[in-house]
């Protein structure tokens, strides 16, 4: 069992840039793949990006290609999001979540592990 807790999150104004922060408890944070998820008021909860057990594989959503990057340390047991270029349209809640299946990280129903969610808001 993991437990999640984000960090990070904040008011920025369009065009400026967050890092957002995901440590993870427990000594098997290396077993998992973990995502990042966002979910706008009256919206479904989507996945941002996702990145595998050693990092050697990613997965970005469309809508965040070119301006989010996932990376994780498992030496810090920490995943991180940085985004850059930020939208209004990324204004969510922003939630770290971990899988033990790192086969498929890219399919949001094997994301068992959640944390409790970081507000982003971003400005124009």
């Amino acid at each position: 069992q993991v437990q999640l807790v984000e960090s990070g999150g904040g008011l920025v104004q369009a065009g400026g840039s967050l890092k957002l922060s995901c440590a993870a408890s427990g000594r098997t944070f290396s077993s998992y793949a973990m995502g990042w998820f966002r979910q706008a008021p009256g919206k479904e909860r989507d996945l941002v990006t996702a990145i595998n057990w050693n990092g050697g594989t990613t997965h970005y959503a469309d809508f965040v290609k070119g301006r989010f990057t996932i990376s994780r340390d498992n030496a810090k047991n920490t995943v991180y999001l940085q985004m850059n270029s930020l939208k209004p349209e990324d204004t969510a809640v922003y939630y770290c979540a971990a899988t033990p299946n790192t086969a498929w990280i890219s399919f949001p129903p094997l994301y068992s592990y959640w944390g409790q969610g970081t507000q982003v808001t971003v400005s124009s």
